[in-house]
């Protein structure tokens, strides 16, 4: 019997279809074309005014470059690639409409913002810390303790690489 004779590829193509059609079970449906256009234009606005906040910080030149410079760069990306998907977009089908993964994403997206809020005024210890332990307790679905232990290392790894190692200027408690 010749390797091309043998019948483990027919068993890998049925795994295969078997994991496509339970993932295409578990999917959201397709949200439709005006929802995939309404997220290419939100992604459009957040590029427009992550070039308008770079361009502010200064841009310097490419031999001394300015804090502005590589986050510009990076806004202009996104808006190209925005303006791709605004023009493509009705044919695709990768949105989904809201379902309760839609409520976890706002829930990290809100944890975020309160990181940003917080950081300021109570340095990036304990928000940092609350935000690790909310994303790995309730949106990682991990244990009390293994969330408490790797929500503490984390941040304690990240003092001792960017205050105490890089000495970077973040504001903090300690």
């Amino acid at each position: 019997m010749s390797m091309s004779d043998s019948p483990e590829p027919a068993a890998d193509v049925i795994e295969a279809d078997r994991l496509q059609a339970e993932l295409d079970e578990t999917r959201p449906p397709h949200a439709g074309p005006v929802s995939q256009i309404a997220a290419a234009l939100t992604a459009l606005a957040v590029g427009v005014a992550g070039a308008i906040g770079s361009y502010a910080l200064g841009l310097g030149r490419l031999t001394q470059p300015g804090p502005g410079l590589w986050p510009f760069v990076i806004s202009v990306v996104i808006v190209v690639l925005s303006a791709v998907l605004v023009v493509t977009g009705r044919k695709l089908e990768d949105t989904e409409r809201f379902s309760k993964a839609s409520l976890l994403t706002a829930v990290g997206l809100v944890t975020l913002v309160l990181l940003a809020v917080l950081l300021p005024l109570i340095g990036f210890e304990i928000p940092s810390l609350l935000l690790v332990f909310v994303w790995l307790r309730w949106l990682g679905r991990e244990s009390w303790r293994s969330s408490i232990v790797i929500s503490i290392a984390t941040v304690a790894a990240f003092y001792v690489l960017f205050v105490l190692l890089l000495q970077i200027p973040l504001p903090r408690l300690i």
